[in-house]
Parts: C-alpha cells; sequence; structure tokens
C-alpha cells in the first residue's frame, strides 16, 4: 500500500493518480492536521500500526507554497509535520517520502518556504545516513493539475490574460525549470524503483529564463502588448546562472517540452475559467 499525506494537493492527487486507487490510503487532513505538534509521535505510529494493511511507502505531499504566508505555518507544515512522521514509522520499517525545492541549493534566503524545506532536506540526509529509508525530492516549478496558484508566475499570467491588463514582469533572466507534474511524478518513481534513499533533485537540465517563458506565452495568445518586461525591479537573491544536470538515472526519461506544454495547459486552464463564470 502507498499512503498519500496531502492527497487533495496537485502534486497528492498526481501521486494517487500515478498508483491508483486500489493501492493508495489518503488520510483526511483532520487526522495528519496536528501530527506537527511535539508528542505526536505516538499518535502517528499507533495511526500506522492500526491499520490491516500496513502502506510500505509514506508519500507527505502536504506542504504550503506561498512566502506570504507566516513563517511558523511553513515551519509546521513543511518541516516538522514530515519530521515527526519519519521519526514515528523509522521500527516499522515504512519507507517515506518527502518533497521540496531546487532552491534549497540557495542558502542566503529569507523566504520562508525554502527554509522550512532546507530544514527537511537537513533530516531526511542525516536520517538516510542512519540507513533510513527515507528521500527528499528537490523539484522544479510544477504546472498540468488545475488553474496555477494566483501568487505564481504562471497564476500572474493567467490572470493578466484573463482580465486583459498588463503584465509586470522583472527583465527576467532568473532561470527556471517547468516540469509538468505528471513527469515528475515519474521520475520520482524511477528513483524509488531504483531503490534510492537520500536528498536528489529531479530536473531535465533544460532551463528557460521567465522573460523567454513571458514572451512565448503572451505570442501565443495574441497579446504581446500586454507584456511588460522590465517594469519591475531585479530580484537581488536568485538563479541566473545555475543549470541544473539532469541526474543519470534519468538519462533516458522523456520530458513535455516546456513552452508548447505550459502554452497548452495555460489554454486549458482559461478555457475552464471562461466556462465557469
Amino acid at each position: 500500500m502507498i499512503s498519500i499525506i496531502g492527497a487533495n494537493g496537485r502534486l497528492g492527487q498526481a501521486l494517487a493518480k500515478s498508483y491508483g486507487a486500489n493501492e493508495t490510503l489518503c488520510p483526511d487532513r483532520a487526522i495528519y492536521d496536528d501530527w506537527w505538534r511535539d508528542g505526536s509521535q505516538e499518535v502517528i505510529e499507533r495511526y500506522f500500526t492500526s491499520k490491516a494493511t500496513t502502506p510500505s511507502t509514506i508519500f507527505i505531499a502536504a506542504g504550503v507554497l506561498d512566502p506570504k504566508v507566516p513563517g511558523d505555518i511553513h515551519l509546521r507544515v513543511n518541516y516538522l509535520l514530515p519530521m515527526n512522521v519519519m521519526d514515528a514509522v523509522a521500527k516499522l520499517g515504512i519507507r517515506v517520502v518527502t518533497f521540496g525545492t531546487v532552491m534549497e541549493q540557495f542558502p542566503n534566503t529569507t523566504n520562508s518556504y525554502i527554509h522550512s524545506k532546507m530544514l527537511l532536506g537537513k533530516h531526511v540526509a542525516e536520517q538516510a545516513g542512519a540507513d533510513r529509508d527515507v528521500s527528499h525530492f528537490q523539484i522544479h516549478t510544477l504546472f498540468g493539475s488545475g488553474a496555477p496558484s494566483p501568487f505564481m508566475f504562471l497564476g500572474q499570467i493567467l490572470d493578466a490574460l484573463m482580465q486583459a491588463t498588463a503584465f509586470k514582469m522583472t527583465l527576467g533572466r532568473q532561470l527556471r525549470e517547468y516540469h509538468h507534474i505528471d513527469d515528475c511524478v515519474q521520475a520520482v518513481r524511477y528513483f524509488l524503483d531504483s531503490g534510492f534513499t537520500g536528498v536528489t533533485h529531479i530536473s531535465h537540465g533544460k532551463p528557460l529564463s521567465l522573460d523567454a517563458l513571458a514572451t512565448h506565452i503572451f505570442r501565443a495568445f495574441n497579446a504581446e502588448n500586454l507584456l511588460k518586461i522590465g517594469a519591475l525591479p531585479e530580484p537581488a537573491s536568485e538563479n541566473y546562472a545555475l543549470t541544473f544536470t539532469r541526474p543519470a538515472l534519468l538519462s533516458e526519461m522523456r520530458f513535455r517540452e516546456t513552452l508548447p506544454a505550459v502554452v497548452s495547459y495555460l489554454k486549458t486552464c482559461r478555457g475552464e475559467l471562461e466556462i465557469s463564470k
């Protein structure tokens, strides 16, 4: 069995779809909502040992991404909850899989989301070093499931397209990889099927600058007049140069081509939003 904590989120839904309903156990949020608290490990252990069929793998896909959310919330959901689950089921022989961000590799940050994921990645690395069956996957920006969150780059672009308003952005020199969420799940399964433990990143090694991405999108929607590159100041702490290398284990895996896949995704989102009005 596969247990998915956070099965209602985008990544959780993609994981559940990948494995199928007959293989997955998806606890309600009310069950794990307080698992970040001190002293919750006994409750967690009792929960998993009480199941008729103990899950062989626990995916922790629950998480808070919005950097505007208070830092203590990021700490609870993104670090303390998965840490407690990991430690609670260690002696049960259950594999635990967590998710973070490639931005963990840029330590000089005040971003609460990134900081919480850095703490989690460090804990996983320590546990893996003690021969625990744990994995932490640092992932890039995902798309392909539901409308993008309003605080995300694609969410802001979609809003500008829907409202026909100006999209103001920086010079857009920041480098990003965009991955379809199903491709990300497939890559994770490649690693898990190989018996991988520890911390790694999921990358295809083909980053785009944000200005190139935005230009392609607005051109595809015949809305180049809305795009205002350079209207916002450049952030000081960003990835302007680092290209992530595709892991050797993923050398034969086919990722979707970013630009046409993102445009297709946004057109689907726009159509669904227009229908729902």
